[in-house]
């Protein structure tokens, strides 16, 4: 059973119609803190690579004695996940109005409700709904790996090294320097599934209620595929954060070339001072397969080979169509574009990785329903995300006036493609639109839960 304390906190987040854009998000915590002045102060902790301001609202009791542990929060570390923003907000509020809610939570707060709002305003069409795959795949956008603010941060390991950490990543670990937090939370979301979490350490106290909160609020625990094969599982829907040193290893333990130019993570930096990072993970959608972990009648090795021809038949289209077009762009180096290379060099990999997998000897077994769904619907959500994304692309070169021979070829083969995958979907009816109220209470216990369970363990430190 959940403690009493933090039922109330999850049955009092409101409901909300739609998610919130930059402005609304930087408007919210400017009220806050000039309601609250006696406990929270907002302030600029960095500059986006647009000349946004990063704005961080930092709640403390100044009277208390001795100093308390501190924690940082911060939403949209990839800008297609904006959930995490009205978490933040909501976590703001609820700190500034009730006292003992502070008291029992035991931390000093920085809030970061949007952390890369030049990526959120690429998103902010789809923002506002209706909340069909269609709608929001067409608006659909995240960066290219060098350009995520969750995967830029300093990797000197073996042959690996990146310290091009970006504006933004700067901020973050400034905050991070500054502040030695004990905690750590970092408000990402999924697509579609059940919901699951990272941890930057075993915890078992918090694992039992981090695994309850989804079933409390009617959401499956996601007990499908993790995102990648060298995750580690602490329990189910609970992984040990990922690394790009894990990333690393594994890679070359299948004879493969490190082929990476991002960095490491949140998590990895925060170690240093001993953090526990949380990484709390939601669907927009889901369906009740997700946590049906019983055998199919499928192989998991015929699976993974499945896969791995869809997604080669994905990556195809994509460098297919670089190949076509790459000398005729106008704008050459637009967010869609660097995006576009990433993942077409992404879902390479990911074929290789798929196809390697399903020759190992560990593979000949049934596949999960779980397991199944997830690698499926991996293949519809990188077909319209990435598909998606060239589209802008091409869609772009057009909106600028590049009207060349191949960029219109390219628009029509790339939109036919993507009807008939958007089709596809739409006749997939075994997933339903989750309330973002309960996605945005998911979230929100998870993060109240691992303040408390720090302080209630002694394991929080000033």
């Amino acid at each position: 059973m959940l403690p009493e304390w933090l039922v109330k906190e999850i049955d009092e987040v409101p409901g909300f119609r739609a998610f919130a854009g930059v402005d609304e998000l930087h408007q919210q915590l400017s009220t806050l803190a000039s309601e609250y002045p006696e406990v929270a102060v907002l302030r600029r902790v960095g500059t986006s690579r647009d000349g946004e301001p990063l704005l961080c609202l930092s709640i403390t009791d100044p009277a208390t004695t001795p100093a308390r542990p501190e924690a940082l929060v911060f939403g949209l570390p990839h800008p297609n996940e904006p959930i995490g923003g009205l978490t933040a907000i909501h976590l703001a509020r609820r700190l500034c109005v009730d006292p003992s809610l502070r008291e029992r939570l035991g931390h000093t707060w920085h809030i970061i409700a949007c952390i890369d709002p030049d990526g959120l305003r690429l998103n902010e069409g789809w923002l506002g709904g209706p909340f069909t795959r269609e709608h929001y795949a067409r608006h659909f956008y995240r960066p290219a790996g060098v350009d995520q603010i969750e995967w830029t941060f300093p990797l000197d390991y073996k042959d690996a090294y990146f310290d091009e950490a970006l504006p933004e990543t700067q901020a973050i670990m400034r905050l991070i320097d500054q502040h030695r937090p004990s905690l750590v939370c970092s408000l990402h979301n999924g697509e579609l599934g059940g919901v699951y979490y990272y941890l930057s350490r075993p915890e078992p106290p918090l694992h039992d209620i981090l695994q309850e909160v989804p079933g409390y609020l009617g959401l499956p625990l996601d007990r499908g595929e993790p995102e990648a094969p060298y995750m580690v599982r602490l329990a189910d829907g609970i992984f040990l954060s990922s690394s790009m040193r894990r990333a690393y290893d594994y890679r070359i333990g299948l004879g493969e070339s490190w082929a990476g130019d991002s960095g490491d993570n949140t998590a990895s930096y925060a170690a240093r001072y001993g953090s526990l990072t949380l990484v709390s993970e939601l669907p927009y959608w889901t369906a009740p397969v997700a946590g049906d972990d019983t055998p199919s009648g499928t192989s998991y090795a015929s699976a993974l080979a499945e896969q791995s021809v869809l997604l080669d038949d994905l990556s195809e289209l994509l460098n297919q169509t670089l190949g076509k077009v790459e000398n005729q762009l106008a704008a050459a180096q637009s967010p869609y574009w660097r995006a576009t290379r990433f993942f077409a060099a992404f879902l390479a990999s990911a074929t290789s990785t798929a196809k390697q997998r399903s020759q190992l000897p560990e593979s000949e077994r049934k596949a999960t329903i779980a397991e199944l769904a997830s690698l499926t619907s991996d293949v519809q959500s990188y077909r319209l995300r990435y598909g998606g994304i060239l589209l802008r692309a091409l869609d772009g070169e057009l909106a600028v006036g590049n009207t060349r021979a191949p960029i219109r070829a390219a628009r029509a083969t790339v939109a036919t493609r993507y009807e008939g995958w958007l089709a596809e979907d739409a006749a997939d009816e075994d997933y339903e639109v989750i309330p973002i109220r309960l996605l945005v209470a998911t979230q929100y216990a998870a993060t109240i839960a691992a303040a408390e369970h720090l302080v209630s363990s002694g394991t929080s430190r000033s």
